[in-house]
């Protein structure tokens, strides 16, 4: 650990130890080809305890403590909280129907699964009632991911390329509205492209580009320069193979698709500010970015009782918001809401989430913690492996007096 950390944490109450643990295991993996490096960053009421790189960006590059990664999901809070601060100006609301902005929606089918086998088909129904941009924001909307599962609906997302990178996110919009729904709005938690919606409503109500609101609104505020759907003259931490998840980004030939659910590019001490934003109310350094109440409505559990789950939901892991793993979903994130469920330790009221390409993030309201860990895995195991990890080690570090 280095010494200007080391120093931090002292003060902050912390023992570094059982992180050294978890970085000299990604020191031993990277050693022997496992990942081709990460970076990882800690910090505890403000002050940075852990902030290490280790292994190689890309080629031969070694990863800097502010190497840029895909970050896939973790998208999702940043876009949340841009279109939050939109409430707070009176230009949308979350009870609007979603067809009030994309009315191309307004005609959107459900399609329900009858027979088995190869006789299966779909039946298109009408949706019982209309989505809104609060079914965006809690994954409940009805949208699905083609890559996640292969229903009929799922088939038909692969057949229409529904996330090629060279689209706008208009043209977005038009693919999806001419495909069936997964689920009926309000009817189930479907992990899919519901934010990359939310991201052409904030396009429709703000007149800009997606990448200008979240830049107007979130990233220039707080400093976060190394963030964005294109950060120019970054060096950009690339995964040990191809990626098969999501599409591959090239520095020299961005995509066009500014992707609300899983677009952004960032570094771990940018991310560290977003986060400790939201712990401290909305508020970082003199820059406000959303109300106290906006922050609590977003770290709330939006998900109703009773609520059924996407086949996809438990391939979220650690994240899926699940009641019997004691956890929900927020506006844009994962939430802890009770003790003695989880299979990782946590506090209640801690909010979380990860992305398809290894990044991953919580924070914890109780403890004024943040952890960041920035990896490119395509692996499942391997990233999962490392959450569970880092979880433990954070947590046995913090001294229990404090």
């Amino acid at each position: 650990m280095q010494a200007d950390t080391m120093a931090a944490s002292a003060q902050s109450g912390f023992d570094g130890g059982p992180l050294d643990g978890f970085v000299g295991a990604l020191r031993d993996d990277v050693a022997r080809g496992a990942i081709p490096g990460a970076v990882v960053l800690v910090s505890v009421r403000g002050r940075t305890v852990l902030h290490e790189a280790v292994g190689v960006e890309h080629g031969s590059r070694a990863m800097q403590p502010d190497s840029v990664f895909r970050i896939a999901a973790m998208t999702r809070p940043i876009v949340a909280a841009a279109a939050l601060s939109l409430v707070e100006d009176g230009r949308l609301s979350l009870d609007d129907a979603v067809a009030h902005y994309l009315p191309e929606l307004a005609d959107v089918q459900v399609g329900v699964e009858v027979g088995e086998g190869a006789s299966r088909r779909l039946v298109l129904q009408p949706p019982r009632r209309a989505m809104t941009v609060l079914d965006l924001l809690r994954h409940t909307a009805g949208f699905t991911y083609g890559m996640f599962g292969d229903s009929l609906v799922q088939r038909l997302y692969r057949e229409a390329d529904v996330m090629a990178p060279s689209q706008t996110n208009a043209e977005m919009v038009r693919k999806l509205a001419r495909l069936p729904l997964q689920s009926q709005p309000g009817a189930a938690f479907e992990y899919g492209m519901s934010t990359d919606v939310l991201g052409r409503v904030i396009e429709v109500v703000s007149g800009q580009a997606l990448g200008d609101v979240v830049a107007e609104r979130i990233t220039r505020p707080l400093g976060m320069a190394r963030t964005g759907f294109v950060v120019p003259g970054a060096g950009l931490a690339r995964p040990r193979t191809p990626t098969t998840v999501l599409f591959e980004y090239d520095p020299a030939s961005p995509p066009t698709w500014c992707s609300g659910g899983a677009g952004l590019l960032s570094c771990a001490s940018d991310y560290e500010r977003f986060c400790r934003m939201l712990l401290q109310g909305g508020a970082l350094d003199g820059a406000t970015v959303l109300s106290p109440r906006s922050v609590a409505l977003m770290l709330s559990d939006h998900l109703p009782a009773g609520i059924a789950f996407g086949t996809s939901t438990r391939g979220l892991g650690i994240n899926a918001p699940l009641p019997e793993m004691g956890q929900g979903h927020g506006l844009g994130v994962g939430l802890r809401c009770q003790d003695g469920l989880s299979p990782v330790p946590g506090s209640v009221g801690d909010f979380f989430w990860g992305g398809a390409l290894g990044t991953y993030f919580w924070a914890d309201p109780k403890e004024q913690l943040v952890a960041v860990l920035m990896l490119q895995e395509n692996d499942i195991d391997v990233r999962a492996r490392y959450r569970t990890m880092l979880r433990h080690a954070v947590y046995r570090a913090l001294d229990p007096q404090h």
